[in-house]
């Protein structure tokens, strides 16, 4: 029960990171491996963990956020929030496409964040997105632990390096497009004063 309790809490603190580390998937499949932990026990605690530190960094990221990044900004992503907001099933549709596919989530749930989406409405497709993502990767732990010479090794990898240049290219993105312009005069353009 113990080492179960280490999953959940392993992978909370992984996914609440504002920034970029080794995905949760990879501590799962560590501990799973070390500790001979039942491969569903740790898929079941280990994306619960994973919800609720997402859920935590969704919370968060607007304070954050408010210390570095302008008004100007914060106002456009809220806005694009707000037109997001009232589409649950579009939103849901398209946080459980994008879980599914090997990106990390940090930056989905920093732009949901700073754009006030409701977590009820990312969180459900989230968790089920998540869920056979993880059960992949964590099914395929064998592999994973037999190839890799060690986890801290892991984590310096072209995947996640490349993981990560990716995740900060799709927020400076998010951040860069001028979503007002965007949706109320169908005007694609781009801002580079974001900053305080």
């Amino acid at each position: 029960m113990f080492h179960l309790v280490l999953v959940f809490i392993g992978s909370f603190i992984v996914d609440m990171l504002p920034f970029f580390g080794p995905p949760a998937w990879t501590l799962m499949v560590f501990l799973q491996m070390k500790l001979s932990l039942n491969v569903w026990a740790v898929l079941v605690v280990g994306v619960l963990g994973s919800t609720l530190g997402r859920y935590f960094l969704s919370k968060y990221i607007p304070y954050l956020s408010a210390k570095i990044i302008n008004q100007n900004t914060i106002t456009d992503i809220e806005f694009i929030g707000k037109k997001l907001g009232g589409k649950g099933m579009m939103i849901q549709f398209f946080v459980f496409l994008y879980t599914l596919v090997p990106l990390p989530s940090t930056p989905l749930f920093t732009a949901a964040g700073m754009a006030k989406i409701k977590a009820g409405n990312i969180l459900p497709a989230f968790f089920i997105g998540k869920f056979i993502s993880d059960m992949v990767m964590v099914l395929s732990g064998d592999y994973v632990a037999r190839n890799a010479i060690s986890f801290s090794e892991g984590f310096w990898s072209w995947k996640s390096i490349t993981g990560s240049a990716i995740s900060i290219v799709i927020i400076l993105l998010f951040l860069f497009i001028d979503w007002r312009s965007l949706f109320m005069h169908k005007k694609f353009r781009l801002k580079f004063n974001i900053w305080k």
